[in-house]
Formats: C-alpha cells, structure tokens, sequence
C-alpha cells in the first residue's frame, strides 16, 4: 500500500480474447465524473450515464423474456427468506429512530457536561449511520444491522464506552449489551427491541453535525485518528458503491440472488478465504456497470459470465482510485510488494482504497472460480427454458467431493472461553490452508465456511472439515504424506496469539485428524443449521487497515455426537513442540 500523489494506479486491460469472447464492444478507461442516482429512477431506462472505469459492455434494454424470468426468479427468492416483510421493515426503522433520539440526547448531554454554550447545544447534532447488507437493502429475515455513531470533536471515544453505554443500559427494549473497546475496530453490541446492533463511533472534526451530512466527503477524514477512519470506512464504501450502479433495483435483486448462492454454495465466508459480503455487492455492482439496462435476470447470467472469465489477478474495481494527500496506506501493487501477491484483488471504491479480498489463497479462488463456471452453465440451461432458477440454489455435497479431509477441532472449558476460543481459530484456519498449499503433495486445500459441534466430552467443541486434494504422481499408491509440520505451525500460530493476547487458558485445545470420505458419516451423521458467534474477530484481525464492512458471519451447521477413533494431533499450548504423532499418512 501507498500514499496516493500524482500517479494514479491504472489497472491493466483484460486481453483481446476476454473482451472478444464478452462482447465486440472494447473496454476503455475513462475519468468522467459520477454524479449521485436517485433511488426512484424507472425500473428500465437507457441509461446514458457512464458508470465504471471502462465502457459498457451491453446497452441493450431489456425483452419481454427477460422480465419474465426476472420475476420467476423473484419468486424462487421467497422461499429463502431473502426479503423481509413490510412490517418487520417498519420495526426495523422504528428501533433506529429511537436509537438516533438516545444519540442526540446524549451528545446534548455530553455537551452540556463539557460546558458548551446554550445555544450550541441545541444544534451540535449527531446522527446513527447504517451500512452493510442493511444500507444496500439486501439485508435478509432476522438479520443484524450495523451502525455508525457520528459524533462531533468535542465528544470523545472514551464517552461512547462510558456515558453512552450507560444510557443504553438503562433502555428497556436493550438486552445483550456488551462492548468490545479494544478490537481493531472498537463496537458496542446489543440487542434493541429483538433487532441486533452493532454499533461502531467515529468523532469527527467538526463543532456540530448536520442533518444532510454526505459521509462520501474525503475531507472529513482530515485530522482524525486510525480508529475513526476504520469506523467510516463501512459506511463510506457501502454509499459509494449505491453511487455507482445505474439501477438501484435491478442491482439489489441480482445481489439477494448471487449473495444466496454463494452461501448455498458455502463460498461466503471472508474470515476463511472466500468473498464476503462487500466483496460479492463490488462484483455484483461493476456487472451492473458493464451492463447497465440489463434486468436482473440477466445480470445473474452475466455476472456468472464476467467473473468465470476474468483474468485475475487484475483488480475489479467500481472507479478510478482518487488521491486526498492524506498520507493513508492505500492498495497500489506496483509500489507495496505484498500487494502484487493479492491473488483475487476487489478494491473498495472508498478513499482509502483498500483490497477487501487480501484473504484469498490460491485453493479458495479455484474454489470459487469452479463455482463461477458452474453457475454460467446453469444459468445458460435457465435463460433457455432448459431448467428452473431453483437449479441455481442447489446445496452441493461437500461431504462426497473430495476423497481426504482434514477435520479441525476447537474445545474450550467454558460456553464463553469457547466462543471466544473458536473466533480465533476461525480467523486463522486460512493460515492452516496456506500451509497445506505450499506442501508439494497437495494440489488444493477447501475449507468448508459451515462449523459442526464437536462431540460432547465435558468441554464445549466446534469443528472444521478441509477437503484435501492431492496431486496424481506416479508410483504413489503407496506414498504417506506427513503433514504434522503444516498443521503444528498453524497451532503455534493460534497459541502464540491467545497468550499474547491474553485470551489463553489451559484448556483450550485444538486437535487435527486425517478421515477419508467413507468415514465422514460417522463423524457428521446428522447435519442442522446453526449459527454461533464470532465476536472476537474484529478483535484478532490482523489486516493492516480492517474493512469495518462487513459482518455476515459465515453460516455455521451442527452434527455430530461421536468422533472417529483416529490418532488426533494435538499442538501443545506452551513451548516447544513435543514429539507429537504423524497425522498425514495419507495413502495418496
């Protein structure tokens, strides 16, 4: 990363053969300005805009076909709970607004405390923020809504924690109330009337905040702390991002429907390698660029069509990067090297611009590039008449893809030490599979985004399962391959940061074991959807500048009440490995 001056990174060009094979129509990058769209504009218009860094692919309108399909896919969406009712809206808008008063009035409060004149007072302001899958108006039944508190500079970080924490305590309709004062992007936690919030706080450097304050504005990053510019990176990413889609609508369907496939197809999962929530709406929104009359119905094929062909690493990106002179680091591959091994870069369209896919191995964009391929042959069969959008939604086996896998399991004494216990293992199980990729053996290691409770043996378990591919050599029938270094390195890694980060206890374990697929039904006999918390993430982030975009946790399932007799390996918490068992005599 960088400090943008006066060079600006130009993405190289996708070759001849990718913008002949999408369209005769060539790409060409362009700075024009983009000003704001309005959320009422028609359903289907020709837009003359041009949105993106290149031209559009396809002006076309759409056909009658087109909104016909559109609207069975609508349908098929229901089922899935990806719409929420009216009434659960209204809810929804009612509790913000009561959050938004409680904000007011504490910051009058405050300002009062700080001995402020009178007649600031009552117009100094402060205003709750949304962003995420709730702000881009995909937020599904049941889902959580993150918020910012903008506060003006005379109301510290320290109150937030303190003062504001105790009004919200004092509300009737807040239960779980919880904070998290020293994660990489600090946050209070609670559940206000049944709705969970989590609310980040940025103190901006301004006497008073009004109402139509535009968070897009670089200038008001001007003069303020790291911690403040992570919180408003959330919210400034998700406003540009509806800034730069020519059809708000047409965009929000196609992002509901690639959002559920990608869960259904266990590729959504940021803390474990895969694409997360901001990630697939970059996508989804510089499709709607390429294509920008195109129904929704089309925009899923097209999507499928873009991406299975994209020749990565070149980034996708929704605008020109922009230089504010603020000196923030800011993704730039030809001058930070780590960048340049970004393997499946989506930058964030938000000054500073970062890579909101830094998580990515080699394994998990095969994973999902597979995935692509997949869904543009299916929705090929759809726009054909030869099969139903529901085909698209299809859960895949993980459990009968892969001959071996490599199921990790977390245990901790306490329901609280284990939750916390298995958010760090979690945020490190990509560590785990980058060691794997780098064994000459192994052709690709796919960890599956859901969790499994391990079985019941006095101390709470979760597990992961790894499907493990390895390479075809010859005369390797009876070759054993020992992965006991990949995986001790992996838990070295995640004690060394529970001691440092004083989080450790002597009963936290973690233990790997090899089982092949025919075993598999003894370990997982039953799968039941389940959702456990993760809320020490944000805390063990260890990206140099966190996103503070995106909070969909993967989606976890539970099973089994047995585990398999298999020699487990077991990294020990303290000190120098001990001579520990060979866990990988795999039989290639």
């Amino acid at each position: 990363m960088r400090s943008l001056h006066s060079n600006k990174y130009v993405p190289p060009e996708p070759s001849f053969f990718f913008r002949d094979y999408l369209s005769n129509t060539s790409f060409s990058v362009s700075c024009l300005a983009l000003s704001p769209i309005s959320n009422q504009a028609p359903a289907f218009q020709q837009t003359p805009k041009h949105y993106g860094i290149t031209s559009p692919i396809s002006l076309a309108l759409p056909k009658e076909a087109d909104l016909a399909l559109t609207q069975k896919l609508t349908e098929t969406l229901k089922p899935y709970g990806v719409f929420e009712e009216e009434l659960e809206l209204q809810r929804r808008i009612l509790v913000l607004g009561k959050l938004n008063t409680l904000v007011k009035e504490w910051i009058k409060e405050i300002s009062d405390i700080k001995n402020l004149p009178a007649s600031l007072i009552d117009t100094v302001g402060g205003k709750i923020f949304t962003f995420g899958s709730y702000r881009l108006g995909v937020h599904t039944k049941g889902a959580d809504i993150d918020a910012l508190c903008v506060a003006p500079r005379h109301v510290e970080r320290t109150d937030f924690f303190s003062s504001f924490y105790e009004k919200l305590k004092e509300q009737e309709e807040v239960k779980d109330l919880r904070a998290v004062e020293e994660a990489f992007v600090p946050v209070i936690k609670l559940a206000f009337d049944g709705i969970e919030i989590d609310i980040l706080f940025a103190r901006l450097a301004l006497q008073t905040i009004p109402e139509n304050l535009d968070l897009r504005d670089d200038g008001l990053l001007k003069n303020l702390d790291i911690r403040c510019i992570r919180s408003l990176n959330g919210c400034r990413v998700t406003d540009e991002i509806l800034h730069l889609v020519p059809n708000i609508g047409n965009f929000r369907l196609t992002l509901r429907t690639i959002k559920l496939w990608a869960k259904r197809r266990n590729i959504y999962s940021n803390i474990l390698g895969f694409l997360g929530g901001v990630s697939w709406a970059m996508l989804v929104a510089r499709t709607c660029q390429l294509y920008p009359n195109a129904a929704a119905s089309t925009l899923v094929h097209k999507f499928f069509l873009v991406f299975s062909k994209w020749e990565w690493p070149n980034p996708v990106l929704l605008k020109q990067p922009e230089d504010c002179n603020l000196n923030l680091p800011v993704w730039d591959p030809r001058v930070t090297p780590s960048d340049r091994y970004h393997l499946m870069p989506i930058i964030t369209p938000a000054y500073p611009q970062q890579n909101s896919t830094y998580n990515v191995s080699a394994s998990t964009r095969a994973v999902m590039v597979e995935e692509f391929k997949q869904g543009l042959a299916i929705t090929d069969e759809i726009l054909q008449n030869k099969a139903e959008w529901s085909k698209l939604f299809e859960a895949p086996n993980f459990f009968q893809k892969y001959k071996h896998y490599i199921v990790l399991l977390a245990s901790a004494p306490t329901e609280k030490q284990h939750l916390e216990w298995v958010g760090l293992v979690e945020s490190k199980i990509r560590i785990l599979v980058g060691n794997l990729e780098k064994n000459e053996f192994i052709t690709l290691a796919h960890v599956n985004p859901q969790s499994f409770p391990g079985p019941k043996e006095g101390n709470d378990n979760t597990m992961w399962v790894i499907g493990i591919v390895f390479k075809k050599m010859e005369g390797s029938e009876n070759l054993n391959v020992d992965l006991t270094f990949d995986i001790q390195s992996f838990t070295d890694t995640v004690y060394r940061q529970a001691i440092s980060s004083k989080m450790f206890e002597q009963e936290m374990k973690i233990s790997a074991m090899h089982v092949k697929r025919r075993q598999l039904h003894q370990l997982l006999p039953n799968l039941k959807r389940r959702k456990h918390s993760t809320e020490s993430l944000r805390q063990m982030n260890d990206s140099s500048l966190d996103m503070s975009i995106d909070s969909d946790n993967s989606m976890s399932v539970p099973s089994p009440t047995s585990m398999l007799s298999s020699t487990p390996f077991m990294g020990p918490p303290l000190g120098p490995p001990a001579q520990s068992p060979r866990v990988g005599d795999f039989s290639i």
